[in-house]
């Protein structure tokens, strides 16, 4: 032998399916971290339209007159 290691056929099949696995999570991570931003983006433009929203009703309450309530007449 000349130095080199010789791998077993069962010890080069394990680095390979570890090799796959690590590049399957990492797609998969990277899939979640897309997924994960998708989302955040999504509750940002939902937020803005609630906050509209809720200015704008506000603004129109603000501008509608207030009811006054009507006092009863008591016998007494």
């Amino acid at each position: 032998m000349d130095g080199k290691k010789m791998l077993s056929p069962t010890s080069v099949a394990r680095a390979e399916r570890q090799r796959l696995a690590a590049e399957e999570g990492a797609r998969a991570m990277a899939e979640v971290d897309r997924q994960a931003a998708a989302v955040r983006k999504n509750m940002a433009r939902l937020r803005i339209l609630r906050e509209a929203k809720e200015a704008a009703e506000a603004g129109a309450q603000a501008d509608a007159p207030v009811a006054l309530k009507k006092k009863r007449k008591t016998i007494g």
